[in-house]
């Protein structure tokens, strides 16, 4: 059995990776794990955790998968990209997709104006009267900025690891993302050690890149990548 595990960014939820995360169970019947990292989801607290906690929930996630399956893929959204690339420094799993990843400060004003395009299109316009909305909306607002100073401990802790990844990995940056930069993309394709690795971008994705109209296309293109020999 092949197993996935899926990381959600910072002050999100496993709903920013659910598109892929459902195309490959569905259509491959893989075992997928997408956890909510401690601090997120409606329960959770963000002042309350360390970006260890992170670290160590994604990994406790890879070695359950890597003692279940023969094979496990680790893919990341954003903050999760920047986690996803410590699990593969650190674990023996077959390869890495980053998307929209991190290496780069997010901006939480304009994460919030892509979750409104994001949120528009899936309510058919009943933004202000949507709870699962407006929960978000509150928690990106009253982030605490120990929290925010938490994600950008966890990229600065993380980077110096990228020359220790060495699986194949595929790294998407959507062009006309507001929050990541696109030159993120560049630094993670030109330091991750890995000799086997691809840089492909999305003209006209957003950060909230597994949500956009180029979705079809991201899919193919993960599910190419994973395939290949």
């Amino acid at each position: 059995m092949i197993g996935c595990l899926c990381l959600h960014g910072f002050t999100g939820e496993p709903w920013e990776v659910e598109p892929v995360a459902n195309y490959l169970f569905e259509k491959k019947r893989w075992l997928v794990y997408t956890p909510t990292l401690p601090g997120h989801g409606p329960e959770g607290n963000l002042g309350d955790v360390t970006y260890a906690h992170w670290l160590l929930t994604a990994e406790i996630a890879v070695e359950e998968l890597l003692s279940r399956c023969e094979k496990v893929y680790v893919i990341g959204f954003s903050m999760g990209g920047m986690l996803a690339c410590h699990i593969a420094a650190k674990f023996p799993v077959e390869k890495l997709v980053l998307l929209s990843a991190a290496a780069y400060y997010v901006n939480p004003i304009q994460l919030l104006q892509e979750l409104k395009d994001v949120v528009r299109l899936q309510f058919r316009g009943e933004l202000e009267s949507d709870d699962h909305y407006q929960l978000y909306r509150q928690k990106v607002m009253e982030t605490p900025l120990k929290a925010v100073k938490q994600f950008m401990d966890a990229v600065r802790a993380i980077k110096p690891q990228l020359g220790n990844v060495k699986i194949p990995t595929l790294i998407v940056q959507g062009e006309k993302d507001g929050i990541v930069p696109v030159k993120s993309a560049q630094f993670l394709y030109d330091t991750i050690a890995s000799e086997k690795k691809e840089l492909f971008f999305l003209k006209d994705a957003k950060h909230m890149i597994c949500h956009g109209f180029e979705q079809f296309e991201l899919m193919q293109t993960i599910e190419e990548f994973l395939m290949k020999e």
